[in-house]
């Protein structure tokens, strides 16, 4: 197989990837309808927590145990656990009349994506990097455009099976994808950027805790960026709903916005990357972040929301990639430990926003518009570390100047 085959099979797998993760949250008015699994919004909330452990474990450990086996095995095997996520989710449709059943399935798939995720972007990140070596922000924002892109088709394509009134096709559609990547991967070739140090002796936690501390800064970022797409993307469908009283399809419709402009936004960067710095760029993206949560719970009408989602996801674009980016660049030796810990940090994030509002809401008696504005204090938090983070590089820069 030759290298553009590889490239290809690795941002394809993002775009499988992308569409396997936002399937979940694009069906949460399925998930929560009388009609089919009847969740409440605790259940729903609670339903993302095995999915965001288990993408904590995959990620944590997948760049250590890429290094004593191989990053191929780690791909593969986040593909496999893909597969059986999207069956497991089309079984559930089976036992919605038993509402444990149909619970404990949508459980066991959401842990099953959990690992997927978590084993497959580790070994993406890493792959993207080593693929062009130099030129990392382009190269992951180009990844992570891919991926954006799988996110921003999910509401849609589930659209199409839900209208042919199959909802359950969708994820037997997706399953059909990674198979076919996975077959086109079986070849000798795909292989990582060799580990430019030998494992520590204790293996992979050993590996962890020994970790410099401004990697556990860049995690830190990670985590609250992860509340922050989470609450835009997760809660979106239902807040605009129940809360903004939209139809099911415009808020759709918006969710689908906010994950378009998430990836038009990382095709934007790495196209003004030649002009604008990328450090610019980055720290600008958590104040924009801020002010849309300020102005997402004012904003009234159909239109408007959806106009609101996109700039929302205009501002959350490229962050993640850059802050993965900037932490493998400063930390070349560990690029797998490094990528991995990243996703680690995102997936808790995720995590907090996806479980988190539930009780907010149902305990706390708070409204989704509150948690909205409350959740612009994160993004401010992103942009004090983001200063920190940045400021010195540019002083490296400059004293090179």
């Amino acid at each position: 197989m030759g290298r553009r085959a590889e490239i290809g099979i690795v941002y394809l797998t993002g775009l499988a990837q992308g569409l396997a993760l936002v399937t979940f949250p694009a069906a949460s008015n399925i998930f929560t309808s009388p009609d089919f699994h009847d969740l409440s919004s605790s259940e729903y909330g609670t339903m993302f927590l095995p999915m965001i452990i288990c993408a904590i474990l995959a990620s944590s450990l997948g760049g250590a145990l890429a290094r004593r086996w191989s990053l191929k095995r780690i791909f593969v095997l986040g593909l496999v656990f893909n597969m059986t996520s999207m069956a497991v989710l089309a079984l559930s449709n089976a036992f919605v009349a038993t509402h444990t059943m149909a619970y404990g399935c949508l459980l066991a798939a959401m842990a099953a994506l959990g690992a997927g995720f978590g084993a497959t972007i580790t070994a993406l990140n890493t792959y993207a990097t080593s693929f062009f070596p130099g030129k990392s922000d382009t190269a992951l924002t180009a990844l992570h455009a891919m991926l954006g892109i799988g996110t921003a088709l999910a509401p849609l394509l589930l659209g199409v099976f839900v209208s042919l009134g199959l909802w359950w096709g969708d994820p037997i559609a997706i399953l059909g994808f990674f198979l076919a990547l996975g077959f086109a991967s079986l070849v000798p070739q795909l292989e990582g950027p060799p580990a430019a140090q030998e494992p520590r002796p204790g293996g992979p936690l050993a590996l962890l805790r020994g970790l410099p501390q401004r990697i556990y800064g860049y995690a830190a970022i990670a985590v609250l960026y992860g509340i922050c797409e989470t609450i835009f993307g997760n809660w979106a469908t239902i807040y605009l709903h129940e809360g903004k009283g939209l139809s099911v399809q415009w808020a759709g419709f918006a969710l689908a916005t906010f994950w378009s402009m998430v990836t038009a936004g990382r095709v934007l960067m790495a196209a003004v990357a030649v002009w604008l710095s990328p450090q610019r760029i980055y720290l600008a993206m958590p104040i924009l972040i801020c002010g849309a949560f300020l102005i997402i719970p004012m904003v009234r009408g159909d239109t408007g929301n959806v106009i609101a989602f996109g700039v929302a996801g205009l501002a959350c674009s490229a962050f993640l990639p850059l802050s993965i980016s900037f932490a493998t660049q400063e930390f070349p030796q560990m690029v797998e430990v490094v990528s991995g810990g990243m996703m680690a940090a995102f997936m808790l994030g995720f995590g907090v926003g996806a479980y988190g509002v539930g009780p907010l809401r149902e305990v706390g008696g708070l409204s989704l518009s509150t948690i909205y504005t409350g959740t612009s204090g994160f993004a401010a938090g992103m942009a004090i570390l983001a200063f920190f983070l940045i400021k010195p590089r540019w002083a490296r820069i400059l004293s090179l100047g």
